[in-house]
């Protein structure tokens, strides 16, 4: 199956038109995500998962999906920040926004979809911070090459928890990629 072009917006996972089956990033753990948990997360309220479709239809009337990122709300512990950081802070738990998953139909793997999923996500969790304030953006890179993504557009390194580096990047940084100002 070749993708070969994108929707021209992402919107919310919905399995009476998105064919999660197709779905394959080459890493088993995503894959597994967005067939089976995605819309069950959804339906408890414990996250959001918004896909590109593809621009096309397959033979089973429903439109394979090129890339999807989730977010959840979550909180962090103060410690867990750089020091230089942590002491402005309160000292209960941090609020964020945790990009819980983010990936592109292997198809579409280096053809930049990844940036515009990411800068896509990166714009939605700005404007819900413009209703709901969190500090930080958070994700734990299931492995080093994601990690490198991630660093390459600004994040910075937490800490390491079980072979899994979290990674964050600060709201005002995300601001200043969108507001009018910055």
């Amino acid at each position: 199956m070749t993708l070969t072009s994108w929707s021209d917006k992402f919107i919310e996972l919905d399995k009476t038109i998105h064919d999660r089956v197709s779905f394959d990033c080459g890493e088993l753990e995503l894959n597994h995500f967005i067939k089976t948990q995605a819309l069950k997360h959804m339906k408890a309220g414990i996250s959001r998962t918004m896909i590109l479709p593809a621009s096309s239809l397959l033979l089973n009337g429903k439109y394979p999906i090129c890339s999807f990122y989730t977010i959840a709300p979550s909180s962090i512990n103060r410690n867990t920040l750089p020091e230089g950081i942590a002491k402005k802070l309160p000292h209960y738990p941090i609020p964020v926004f945790l990009l819980a998953q983010l990936a592109v139909h292997k198809n579409e793997q280096s053809s930049g979809l990844g940036k515009i999923t990411l800068i896509k996500a990166l714009e939605y969790l700005y404007e819900i911070n413009s209703h709901m304030r969190a500090f930080a953006i958070i994700v734990d890179c299931l492995n080093s090459n994601a990690e490198k993504f991630y660093l390459k557009f600004g994040f910075e390194k937490l800490y390491s928890n079980k072979g899994r580096v979290r990674l964050f990047i600060p709201m005002r940084k995300v601001a200043e990629l969108f507001s009018s100002e910055g």
